[in-house]
């Protein structure tokens, strides 16, 4: 009787994908997709990647109906999830796109209706201040309008960054050290990389993605969203802009990457992110394979895992891909950032309800021996609804340790329900407002203390 084979042996015998066809493929896909979303190039101060400039290039082209556009997205979605929830006829319901994009529940379908008010309101201004300020309603159609711009650019880039390639590559090569650290796959990095340079929002939509196709599980991807996708470096300039710290924004940044990377290593390892389910989705299965079989290199299997993936690269990804997150964002996500988003920016703007729930950490922030702590509270945890937010209640804010503080403590507590935090919690993985809100208090709390330390060590 035969000994069955080993895994090891396995790969040795089989047909390899290592050939030139793949290896193209392979190359110059992936080297598309890094261009686009991962390299950085100088802009003035700061930085910019090729992604970031599409989207900007596609904003001032559609500039002129970006409004409508996005009435017309609005009524269309409203509509037709409306007409599938009460008739549910047979031209959506036998189409397995449009059954995914209008079937919803009814306070899903609630946030449509709403979004098609708030959007009229805002544009042809009727109705309350509290909707029509550029602080709530403006301020949730613009971003939307951005969303619109990035949605355009980033779904048919998308496809090189994740289906050529790289991300197998990148995956093996880097698992020794991303895996025993947080506890996630080595592509991963490719999130993280994205995120830093590009925006948070594409990077959580990558890291979707990669859990609807298989490659993480539902506690990976719940990691990465919630600890990987931290603002970018642009961003960040802005907001030590506005409180007026450039002069220190090296030694700002610096704490912002020590304090991110710490508590990555944290929160994977306590609940509820540490209690999730490590299962995949359930119509793509596990597809992921980071281990090197043995008497393998890593740089041969890295290279064969690599070409597997391109093998079944071609046009088809591209545009079914970018179709798919396309009409994804546009008839399901951006609705939900609208109206969640006003609302939210109305309960920050018009209530004192922050003023109220932030006395803890006022007191938390007078024991770490802040100025203004009390004053400076509320920035604490309004960055739960905009990342934003903090910088402009901190402009009256006269401590410049104190302002340093809150100013980075808000760019790593990465959960901004109007920017990733709609987009995690309407996603399929396993992460609800809940999760999302505890998990948001936890990097609050124990990132305050450590960014004081570290700013009476740096500043």
């Amino acid at each position: 009787m035969k000994q069955p084979k080993n895994s090891s042996a396995m790969y040795q015998n089989r047909d390899s994908k290592i050939n030139t066809k793949n290896m193209l493929k392979f190359i110059l896909g992936s080297a598309l997709g890094i261009g686009m979303f991962l390299v950085p190039f100088p802009e003035g101060n700061s930085f910019t990647t090729g992604i970031t400039e599409l989207t900007d290039l596609v904003k001032s082209v559609l500039k002129p109906v970006l409004n409508w556009m996005l009435l017309a997205i609005m009524i269309v979605t409203a509509g037709m999830s409306l007409l599938e929830f009460f008739v549910k006829p047979q031209f959506i319901e036998k189409r397995l796109m449009l059954k995914k994009m209008f079937s919803t529940s009814l306070i899903y379908l609630l946030t449509k209706i709403l979004s098609v008010v708030i959007v009229v309101m805002v544009l042809f201004q009727v109705g309350p201040e509290q909707v029509l300020s550029a602080d709530t309603g403006a301020s949730m159609i613009s971003l939307a309008g951005s969303l619109i711009a990035i949605v355009f650019s980033l779904s048919f880039i998308m496809p090189f960054l994740t289906d050529c390639g790289i991300m197998e590559f990148l995956g093996v090569i880097a698992r020794p050290v991303v895996r025993p650290l947080f506890k996630v796959p080595g592509r991963a990095s490719i999130d993280l990389i994205a995120s830093w340079f590009g925006a948070s929002n594409a990077a959580v939509i990558l890291t979707r993605e990669q859990y609807n196709g298989g490659f993480y599980s539902g506690r990976e991807a719940a990691v990465i969203m919630t600890n990987f996708s931290i603002v970018s470096i642009p961003f960040c300039l802005m907001v030590a802009e506005t409180i007026g710290l450039t002069d220190v924004f090296p030694t700002f940044y610096l704490i912002i990457c020590l304090v991110g990377i710490m508590l990555a290593i944290i929160m994977t390892r306590i609940p509820p992110l540490s209690k999730l389910p490590d299962t995949y989705n359930e119509e793509t299965g596990k597809r992921i394979k980071e281990d090197v079989p043995e008497k393998m290199s890593t740089l041969k299997w890295a290279l064969e895992q690599s070409c597997t993936r391109s093998e079944t690269f071609g046009v088809s990804n591209v545009v079914h891909g970018g179709m798919a997150v396309l009409t994804s964002m546009f008839f399901d996500l951006i609705p939900i950032v609208v109206t969640w988003g006003t609302i939210s920016l109305i309960v920050v703007q018009y209530t004192p309800i922050f003023t109220w729930i932030s006395y803890p950490m006022g007191w938390m922030m007078q024991l770490l021996g802040l100025e203004e702590a009390f004053a400076a509270a509320p920035a604490t945890l309004v960055g739960f609804v905009d990342m934003f937010i903090p910088a402009i209640l901190l402009t009256g804010i006269t401590s410049i340790k104190t302002k340093f503080v809150i100013g980075i403590l808000s760019l790593v507590q990465i959960i901004y329900l109007t920017e990733v935090g709609a987009i995690i919690i309407k996603s399929k993985v396993p992460l609800g407002f809940k999760e999302i809100l505890i998990i948001f208090l936890e990097r609050t709390i124990i990132a305050l203390p450590v960014i004081v330390l570290f700013t009476n060590l740096l500043l």
